[in-house]
């Protein structure tokens, strides 16, 4: 049989979920990129870049530093302190993590935060049944939380949360690799992005954003006690969108995800907490919630001077560095997403549906293939898509009538199949606007 009269007998949908296969960073470009906008809302409507100087000026002495500020508000003696680490842009002071103050064994409790230092929904408005309500409705966690750090930051030092409020700044919504997410990229920078489905993703979350931008007066109407100590307009008059869409990102970037608690209080920002940890794909510590604190227990051993590191859970590279701005060389978790489906227009559809569905696969299947497993993973795409090829009725019979993913292959068949499958992957890479080999050559300049 010739082997044009097989093609489109099966089916790669477009794949919105596709990341490039097993690169260490999805454009090793973004590292250098001139960071340039402040990420929560300034004192007045329109965004400031604050300088080095301004940031660390003396009139913030006061204050002390965030850690300094915690212990005279109720932190207990802890096994950390704040380093820096310095940016890729001169002009921006350098970031702040998170280190062991001495030398730590697997099971030490790094500190423990006091929930009066930790903002939740709950603490925002006051009232689980209210917190709960808006959050099932049309607006995240995420946009009530970075609602109310925008109205606290118009306080100034009059605001309780300044100086967590002013470290913030000092992060300027980047992650521990001093990189923005691609959400505050222009889009001259996304264009490094052509090619990868993150592009569509980062266009996506940004729509979801504006959406909830667009929600954001529901809070003050639904809330209006918490908001009268604030003499300020209503959210969308008081703040533009862009301003919004920074504060968004920057509590992306830092919220966590506490387990075990009331919905109102499971999405907190917590001080020492994220962006000031680092993250990792391989490590097993969390914070959680413990007796009226939220406390970091390291699983591993850790040196005095080095950074304290917790899990960020199961997440590929791309959504790493759409939430905190980095990605992880060693990320177990990263994959590349293939989206299969069988043909509606084939006259046998309805029995290979029921062939797949008997094998535990759907009429629309997601493969996941890992770094190091490519084998395997192509090792459980070919009963389907063999499938996809079969046309004579007595082979169909044949495949429902036995045990298991099984296909009758002809030469011809398989070579369709491989060819289908190796033009699939070959189109996705022609995507790219460069290859892995400039990309890795351009680091090195």
């Amino acid at each position: 049989m010739e082997l044009t009269c097989l093609h489109n007998k099966f089916k790669f949908p477009s794949l919105p979920h596709l990341s490039r296969p097993f690169f260490k960073n999805p454009n090793p470009r973004i590292f250098p990129r001139k960071i340039n906008i402040l990420f929560l809302a300034s004192a007045s409507d329109t965004v400031v870049a604050s300088s080095i100087k301004e940031l660390g000026s003396k009139k913030d002495d006061e204050f002390g530093d965030l850690k300094s500020w915690m212990h005279r508000n109720g932190l207990p003696r802890c096994k950390v302190v704040l380093n820096e680490s310095t940016s890729h842009d001169e002009k921006h002071m350098p970031v702040h993590y998170v280190a062991a103050s001495e030398d730590l064994r697997a099971g030490d409790v790094a500190f423990s935060v006091p929930n009066s230092l930790v903002v939740t929904l709950e603490r925002v408005l006051g009232n689980e049944t209210v917190a709960e309500l808006l959050t099932t409705n049309k607006l995240s966690e995420l946009a009530c939380l970075a609602l109310y750090l925008m109205y606290e930051k118009k306080q100034g030092k009059k605001s309780f949360w300044y100086p967590y409020i002013r470290e913030l700044d000092r992060q300027r919504g980047r992650g521990q690799l001093a990189v923005e997410s691609p959400l505050l990229w222009s889009e001259e920078e996304l264009a490094y992005l052509t090619g990868s489905p993150t592009k569509a993703e980062v266009l996506e979350r940004a729509e979801g954003i504006k959406r909830e931008y667009n929600e954001l007066d529901t809070v003050w109407f639904m809330a209006g006690s918490l908001f009268q100590q604030y003499p300020y307009d209503i959210p969308t008059e008081a703040f533009p969108f862009e301003i919004f869409k920074q504060a968004f990102v920057a509590v992306q970037s830092c919220v966590v995800h506490l387990q075990k608690v009331p919905l109102a209080q499971r999405f907190a920002l917590v001080p020492l907490g994220p962006p000031l940890l680092a993250y990792r794909s391989n490590c097993k510590a969390m914070l959680s919630a413990v007796n009226g604190a939220v406390e970091l227990v390291v699983d591993r051993a850790c040196k005095a001077g080095e950074p304290i590191v917790v899990w960020c859970g199961p997440q590929p590279n791309s959504k790493l560095l759409i939430n905190y701005g980095f990605v992880d060389d060693d990320n177990s978790y990263d994959r590349l997403v293939v989206e299969a489906a069988l043909n509606t227009e084939d006259p046998q559809y309805q029995d290979k549906r029921l062939v797949v569905q008997r094998n535990g696969k759907l009429s629309v299947q997601v493969f996941h293939v890992y770094a190091g497993k490519e084998k395997e993973a192509v090792s459980d795409m070919l009963p389907y898509l063999r499938l996809g090829y079969v046309s004579d009725p007595s082979e169909m019979q044949s495949v429902l009538s036995s045990q298991g993913p099984v296909c009758p292959v002809s030469p011809c068949m398989e070579r369709a199949v491989l060819d289908q499958l190796a033009d699939y992957f070959n189109r996705r890479l022609a995507g790219y606007l460069t290859t892995l080999n400039e990309d890795e050559s351009l680091i090195l300049t």
